[in-house]
């Protein structure tokens, strides 16, 4: 089942959205008030000062309560204001040739393992075929060894390749020192050691001992971004700070070695990846950073039992540990998206496409005319789409029903098609490809949307603070873009 955004949407989610809308319009009411004053002030002359100095010196009453008035608004304006966040760079990894799987080696290993019917090789080799995926992505060590090795002090090399292996290319890029970063949070859904992903960070790095750390576990693709808007809160009360978050997920002990088909499908998309991405709240920063967080909205369908089983860590008949992935998640997934777009869209859409949406929606909802809801154009809301590369099937029906081009989903396709689904790193594999196309500049906004289980559709959007030039990358992209876009045969996907 497919993800149907033409239906109707809930009235609640469109209160939500202009909820958000209100509560960040307070700032916008108060810039033209201040602009306002400031053409005023620059207009008065040094007689008019002089003048208003001699009628304040002969009443002290009146002086007392506009400097405490003045001091009160001062007061409230610096508590309540947000922090700006700017994303000063980022980096993703990417494996060494001797990781990469083809289709064949894929379909070979997994004959060698031994723990595969023939009926299971042989799905799987229909579902990578329908997948998306190329023939260049990446799985660690122990998967591709035979016979293979999924163990702990596995699963731990895979976790240190892929973030050290990240963080030492931003550290270079950005030349910050780990002693100066204050918020860490990192997140990986199926691997949770003691000590944790991020100690293991901090040890590596010897980051400060007051460091603000976090290891996110459990919540899927979408985490990158919750991580994100995590960073984004703890920088609103630690001022003057940097914020790093690491966003990957670990192969090695989570390769299903079972028959259950619900379960196969996650060997078939998931490979090896990692990004790292460093966030400041200095004004400093901001020449130097590449974009400005401008919002981030969070939805979470939990509370609805389909939506929470959709996708499952559990046990199959045999006792063999996987991920299920159910018939529905299409269906939930494109809930899910219904729900956080509607929430977004006051906050993004110019008011001609608000005025559109909401027509058609009271319409339908108080006048009861049977008329199709309308579908926003977001691409006048946003010069760039980085949609998680899950999977072949949701990036066909996110182009159809959001009226995307090629060009707006080549990104997310031949992220899937290069990288494979890295999980909540595919985001920034894909905002890479578009800095390394030479497409981003100063000004452009970047809508990442991704999903996660529990189940959670999550968007984070993003200014442009300045044109991104490809020769002063350093990205996974750049020694091939050249070959970029392919051509993926159109096959149909399996969910």
């Amino acid at each position: 089942m497919s993800p149907d955004l033409r239906q109707s949407v809930k009235l609640k989610y469109v209160k939500l959205g202009y909820h958000h809308l209100i509560t960040h319009g307070m700032y916008l009411f108060f810039s033209p008030i201040a602009a306002l004053i400031a053409a005023q002030l620059s207009a008065i002359s040094a007689q008019d000062v002089a003048h208003l100095w001699n009628h304040l010196r002969l009443n002290l009453v009146t002086v007392i309560a506009c400097s405490t008035l003045l001091a009160l608004l001062a007061a409230l304006y610096f508590l309540t204001r947000q922090r700006p966040v700017y994303l000063v760079d980022f980096s993703c990894y990417k494996p060494e040739d001797e990781r990469k799987c083809p289709g064949q080696t894929f379909m070979n290993r997994s004959k060698l393992a031994g723990a595969f019917t023939p009926e299971s090789l042989e799905f799987q080799k229909r579902i990578l075929e329908r997948s998306g995926l190329g023939e260049a992505t990446y799985l660690p060590e122990a998967v591709l060894r035979v016979p293979p090795n999924p163990c702990m002090a596995e699963a731990r090399k895979e976790a240190e390749v892929v973030m050290f292996g990240a963080l030492d290319q931003l550290f270079a890029k950005t030349e910050v020192s780990p002693k100066d970063i204050g918020v860490l949070v990192v997140n990986c859904s199926l691997f949770n050691p003691t000590p944790s992903l991020s100690a293991m960070v901090v040890n590596h790095y010897r980051l400060r001992g007051n460091v603000v750390s976090y290891n996110l576990g459990g919540m899927g693709c979408g985490a990158g971004l919750i991580s994100v808007d995590l960073a984004k809160d703890l920088l609103q009360v630690h001022p003057n700070s940097y914020a790093l978050v690491i966003s990957t997920e670990n192969i090695t002990l989570n390769w299903y070695f079972g028959n259950d088909r619900s379960m196969l499908v996650s060997n078939c998309l998931f490979r090896m990846g990692g990004a790292a991405i460093l966030l400041s709240n200095r004004a400093s920063d901001r020449r130097r950073s590449k974009y400005r967080l401008v919002h981030t909205v969070r939805t979470h369908k939990g509370a609805d039992d389909k939506c929470y089983s959709c996708v499952t860590q559990r046990e199959d008949c045999t006792g063999r540990i996987g991920v299920s992935l159910s018939r529905e998640l299409m269906a939930v997934a494109g809930d899910a998206l219904k729900t956080n777009i509607t929430t977004l869209a006051p906050l993004v859409l110019p008011m001609s496409e608000q005025l559109l949406f909401l027509a058609t929606l009271v319409a339908k909802r108080f006048f009861k005319m049977k008329v199709k809801p309308y579908i926003p154009d977001f691409k006048l809301a946003f010069e760039h789409f980085c949609i998680h590369a899950g999977g072949r099937a949701v990036l066909d029906e996110l182009e159809k029903n959001l009226d995307l081009s090629e060009w707006h989903m080549e990104p997310s396709r031949m992220t899937l098609h290069r990288f494979g689904n890295t999980s909540s790193s595919s985001l920034w594999y894909e905002l890479a490809y578009t800095e390394a196309k030479g497409r981003m500049r100063k000004g452009d906004r970047t809508w990442q949307i991704a999903f996660g289980s529990g189940f959670k559709c999550n968007s984070a959007v993003w200014q442009a603070l300045r044109t991104v030039r490809p020769l002063e990358e350093k990205n996974p992209w750049m020694d091939e873009i050249h070959r970029f876009p392919v051509d993926v045969p159109n096959v149909s996907s399996y969910l």
